[in-house]
Protein backbone atom coordinates (compact mmCIF):
# COMPACT_ATOMS: atom_id res chain seq x y z
CA UNK A 1 0.00 0.00 0.00
CA UNK A 2 1.38 3.40 -0.99
CA UNK A 3 1.88 6.02 1.70
CA UNK A 4 -0.49 9.00 1.70
CA UNK A 5 0.34 11.82 -0.74
CA UNK A 6 0.27 14.49 1.96
CA UNK A 7 1.71 14.47 5.45
CA UNK A 8 0.80 17.02 8.08
CA UNK A 9 2.83 18.05 11.10
CA UNK A 10 1.63 19.94 14.12
CA UNK A 11 3.87 21.64 16.66
CA UNK A 12 2.62 23.79 19.50
CA UNK A 13 5.14 26.46 20.48
CA UNK A 14 4.63 27.94 23.93
CA UNK A 15 6.57 30.94 25.21
CA UNK A 16 7.68 29.63 28.60
CA UNK A 17 9.66 32.80 29.26
CA UNK A 18 6.47 34.56 30.28
CA UNK A 19 6.99 33.12 33.76
CA UNK A 20 9.93 35.51 34.12
CA UNK A 21 7.77 38.52 33.31
CA UNK A 22 6.20 40.25 30.32
CA UNK A 23 8.08 41.30 27.24
CA UNK A 24 8.44 45.07 27.53
CA UNK A 25 11.72 45.87 25.78
CA UNK A 26 14.04 43.90 23.53
CA UNK A 27 16.64 43.40 26.28
CA UNK A 28 14.33 42.41 29.13
CA UNK A 29 12.37 39.33 28.10
CA UNK A 30 13.20 35.64 28.16
CA UNK A 31 13.51 33.91 24.82
CA UNK A 32 12.69 30.52 26.37
CA UNK A 33 9.99 28.43 24.74
CA UNK A 34 8.80 24.84 24.55
CA UNK A 35 7.94 22.83 21.45
CA UNK A 36 5.10 20.44 22.21
CA UNK A 37 4.42 17.62 19.78
CA UNK A 38 1.70 15.15 20.66
CA UNK A 39 3.09 11.84 21.90
CA UNK A 40 6.71 13.07 22.03
CA UNK A 41 8.92 14.61 24.71
CA UNK A 42 8.87 18.38 24.89
CA UNK A 43 11.85 20.18 23.40
CA UNK A 44 13.16 23.20 25.25
CA UNK A 45 14.10 26.09 23.01
CA UNK A 46 15.47 29.59 23.15
CA UNK A 47 17.07 32.11 20.82
CA UNK A 48 20.68 31.89 19.72
CA UNK A 49 22.90 33.49 22.40
CA UNK A 50 23.72 36.26 19.89
CA UNK A 51 20.04 37.23 20.18
CA UNK A 52 19.98 37.07 23.99
CA UNK A 53 18.93 33.42 24.18
CA UNK A 54 19.91 30.64 26.54
CA UNK A 55 23.00 28.84 25.18
CA UNK A 56 21.91 25.63 26.90
CA UNK A 57 18.73 25.29 24.84
CA UNK A 58 18.06 24.51 21.20
CA UNK A 59 17.58 27.47 18.89
CA UNK A 60 15.75 27.58 15.54
CA UNK A 61 18.98 27.89 13.57
CA UNK A 62 20.47 24.77 15.21
CA UNK A 63 17.24 22.89 14.56
CA UNK A 64 17.25 23.83 10.88
CA UNK A 65 20.77 22.46 10.42
CA UNK A 66 19.88 19.37 12.49
CA UNK A 67 16.79 18.75 10.36
CA UNK A 68 18.83 18.82 7.17
CA UNK A 69 21.42 16.46 8.66
CA UNK A 70 18.84 14.00 9.96
CA UNK A 71 16.81 14.02 6.74
CA UNK A 72 19.90 13.26 4.65
CA UNK A 73 20.99 10.49 7.04
CA UNK A 74 17.56 8.83 7.05
CA UNK A 75 17.37 8.88 3.26
CA UNK A 76 20.90 7.53 2.95
CA UNK A 77 20.14 4.65 5.35
CA UNK A 78 16.95 3.88 3.42
CA UNK A 79 18.78 3.82 0.09
CA UNK A 80 21.74 1.88 1.49
CA UNK A 81 19.52 -0.90 2.81
CA UNK A 82 17.56 -0.97 -0.46
CA UNK A 83 20.88 -1.51 -2.26
CA UNK A 84 22.29 -4.17 0.07
CA UNK A 85 24.83 -1.92 1.78
CA UNK A 86 25.32 -2.76 5.44
CA UNK A 87 25.94 0.46 7.35
CA UNK A 88 27.89 -0.04 10.57
CA UNK A 89 28.02 3.60 11.73
CA UNK A 90 27.01 7.06 10.54
CA UNK A 91 28.14 10.41 11.93
CA UNK A 92 27.60 13.83 10.41
CA UNK A 93 29.10 17.16 11.38
CA UNK A 94 26.78 19.65 9.71
CA UNK A 95 27.50 23.36 9.53
CA UNK A 96 25.29 26.22 8.43
CA UNK A 97 26.05 29.84 7.70
CA UNK A 98 23.56 32.61 8.32
CA UNK A 99 24.18 36.20 7.25
CA UNK A 100 22.58 39.15 8.96
CA UNK A 101 21.21 42.18 7.13
CA UNK A 102 21.43 45.76 8.34
CA UNK A 103 17.74 45.75 9.30
CA UNK A 104 18.27 42.87 11.75
CA UNK A 105 16.81 40.14 9.56
CA UNK A 106 18.96 37.43 8.08
CA UNK A 107 19.04 34.34 5.95
CA UNK A 108 20.98 31.12 5.61
CA UNK A 109 23.46 31.17 2.76
CA UNK A 110 24.43 27.49 2.90
CA UNK A 111 24.54 24.30 4.92
CA UNK A 112 27.27 21.71 4.48
CA UNK A 113 26.87 18.12 5.61
CA UNK A 114 29.99 16.03 6.24
CA UNK A 115 28.79 12.49 6.88
CA UNK A 116 31.31 9.82 7.80
CA UNK A 117 29.82 6.42 7.06
CA UNK A 118 31.31 3.06 7.95
CA UNK A 119 30.11 0.22 5.76
CA UNK A 120 30.72 -3.49 6.01
CA UNK A 121 31.91 -4.20 2.45
CA UNK A 122 34.72 -2.11 0.88
CA UNK A 123 33.61 -3.13 -2.62
CA UNK A 124 30.44 -1.03 -2.13
CA UNK A 125 32.27 2.24 -1.41
CA UNK A 126 31.56 3.83 -4.81
CA UNK A 127 27.88 2.91 -4.60
CA UNK A 128 27.68 4.36 -1.08
CA UNK A 129 29.14 7.65 -2.30
CA UNK A 130 26.64 7.75 -5.17
CA UNK A 131 23.76 7.10 -2.79
CA UNK A 132 24.59 10.30 -0.95
CA UNK A 133 23.77 12.23 -4.13
CA UNK A 134 20.46 10.42 -4.37
CA UNK A 135 19.75 10.94 -0.66
CA UNK A 136 20.31 14.66 -1.17
CA UNK A 137 17.79 14.73 -4.02
CA UNK A 138 15.25 12.72 -2.03
CA UNK A 139 15.48 14.69 1.23
CA UNK A 140 12.21 16.59 1.69
CA UNK A 141 13.81 19.29 3.78
CA UNK A 142 16.80 19.96 1.51
CA UNK A 143 14.41 20.18 -1.44
CA UNK A 144 12.49 22.91 0.42
CA UNK A 145 15.45 25.21 1.06
CA UNK A 146 16.24 28.35 -0.95
CA UNK A 147 19.97 28.09 -0.31
CA UNK A 148 22.59 25.47 -1.22
CA UNK A 149 22.78 22.31 0.88
CA UNK A 150 26.04 20.53 0.10
CA UNK A 151 27.24 17.12 1.21
CA UNK A 152 30.80 15.81 1.35
CA UNK A 153 30.64 12.19 2.47
CA UNK A 154 33.51 10.04 3.62
CA UNK A 155 33.00 6.30 3.28
CA UNK A 156 35.11 3.93 5.36
CA UNK A 157 35.11 0.13 5.14
CA UNK A 158 34.85 -1.65 8.48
Amino acid sequence: MAPPRQHHYSVKTVWSGAAEGPARTYNNYSRDHVFEISGKPDLMGSADPAFLGDPGKHNPEDLLVASLSACHMLWFLHLATDNGIEVVAYTDVANGTMEMKSNGSGHFTNVTLKPVVIIEDASQTDMAVALHDKAHKMCFIAASMNFPVEHHPEIIAA
